[in-house]
């Protein structure tokens, strides 16, 4: 099923169990998937295991045989790890590290050691280390023993704390020390975004699960050459660019990481400042790989996520991609019976469809204007601020009571924000 690659990573033993719930498909991708995310950690697959249970087993997870089977292996072809496609309990980890005598990881470890390969910036090195600490946090175990009592025997008679304490604490500090950094980036961001809606430039946001070929659409879209590859998690540093639409209009384009199934929730928790991008964008872009079949699936693992950063209510739009290994498919848009636009079919290898989708946007951007008039009592200063940072101002004048009359026009999601502010909606003429 799967083709060893020559790679020179370390010699991995991949473990993989069906359970009865998931139909045949949903396993045969789920193993197709892991043995992607293995060689793109940059592992060296010596030999793919599978097994059958009808539930997880407390001890090892994946079955007392099945671990002594593993264990033959290891010793048989000098592995110098086992990864598992499922996420283990800390007590099963240690577990299975003791029978075998060498490294495992699972899936949710897997993932995190590929976050932190990809990460580039600054903001993506703090997120994937406070991801990697809190998943680290749970795995703590007593190595040092000759230190875990706080009595006994010349020269261990120490400051009252054992090894273990002082790895809890010293973790604890340094995970203190990254909230506050991105706290800072938060911030910015945040900055960032005030500056991006004072210049009325909306923002949208790719989203997909991971390899469905967002970067290809983004450099398609902007011209740009962000890194793209067919591999999962080539994009994890977000990439922001101003793209130029037909009539005159203008959007601040986002890319951003790739969705999988099982994201892990210490990442989804780490990726919080990144994720905004997406949370507070006007218009989410969700590529679809049309190619596979299991993008109803996919579909719904990117929702979930969604859910998770409250982005679902965000407009989306679906696009679905690689449209040119579809047989007999042409880039096309979908409309339901009203005129409103479902999905727009296209290909960003071959740049097929970019016209269809750039007019799409900006079709959609020019109804969501709103344009009101806006009576400011003189007591109620704070909003002139506020305005002034979030909406374009058309005119503004004063009556003969002091009041401030004031035409904006901005997008009907921001307005619909203000509108939730107490006391906005009694502005509005």
């Amino acid at each position: 099923m799967f083709e060893r690659p020559g790679g020179s990573g370390e010699r991995a033993i991949l473990v993989h169990i069906d359970f009865p719930q998931i139909n045949n498909n949903e396993q045969q991708e789920a193993q197709a998937e892991f043995y992607d995310l293995v060689v793109s950690a940059g592992a060296d697959p010596l030999i793919f295991v599978k097994g059958r249970r009808n539930r997880p087993e407390p001890k090892y997870f994946i079955g007392t045989g099945k671990a002594e089977e593993i264990r033959q292996l290891v010793e048989l072809h000098q592995a110098d790890l086992v990864i598992i496609n499922h996420q283990l309990s800390p007590a099963q980890e240690r577990n299975i590290e003791a029978l075998l005598q060498c490294r495992v990881l699972d899936r949710t470890g897997l993932i995190l050691d590929i976050f932190a390969q990809r990460a580039r910036s600054h903001e993506g090195k703090l997120q994937v280390e406070l991801a990697q600490l809190r998943h680290l946090s749970t795995r703590l175990v007593r190595g040092w023993t000759h230190l875990e009592r706080q009595k006994g025997g010349i020269g261990l008679r120490g400051p009252g704390e054992t090894q273990l304490e002082t790895d809890r604490r010293l973790l604890g500090m340094r995970i203190k020390q990254l909230n506050k950094r991105l706290d800072k980036v938060r911030k910015q961001r945040a900055q960032s975004r005030r500056s991006r809606q004072r210049a009325e430039l909306p923002t949208v946001s790719l989203v997909g699960y991971t390899n469905a070929g967002k970067s290809t659409l983004f450099n398609q879209l902007t011209q740009s050459s962000v890194y793209a590859a067919d591999q999962l998690f080539a994009t994890l540093d977000p990439t922001l660019r101003r793209v130029e639409l037909p009539k005159n209009q203008a959007i601040v384009l986002a890319d951003t990481v790739g969705f999988i199934s099982d994201l892990p929730h210490d990442l989804v928790e780490a990726f919080h400042a990144t994720l905004l991008e997406t949370r507070e964008a006007d218009l989410l872009l969700h590529v679809i790989d049309a190619h596979t079949e299991n993008r109803a699936k996919h579909i719904a693992e990117v929702n979930s996520v969604l859910e998770q950063i409250d982005a679902l209510e965000t407009p989306q739009l679906l696009v679905y991609n690689k449209v040119d290994l579809l047989e007999g498919q042409q880039p096309r848009v979908e409309t339901d019976d009203n005129g409103k636009v479902l999905r727009v079919w296209l290909s960003a290898a071959h740049g097929e469809g970019m016209d269809l989708l750039m007019t799409t946007i900006a079709d959609i951007f020019s109804r969501e204007r709103v344009t009101k008039t806006l009576k400011i009592p003189a007591e109620s200063g704070q909003w002139r601020s506020m305005l002034f940072e979030q909406v374009q101002i058309l005119d503004e004048s004063y009556n003969d009571d002091g009041e401030w009359l004031v035409n904006i026009e901005t997008t009907a999601r921001q307005f619909e924000k203000l509108l939730k502010q107490p006391g906005f909606s009694d502005l509005v003429v």
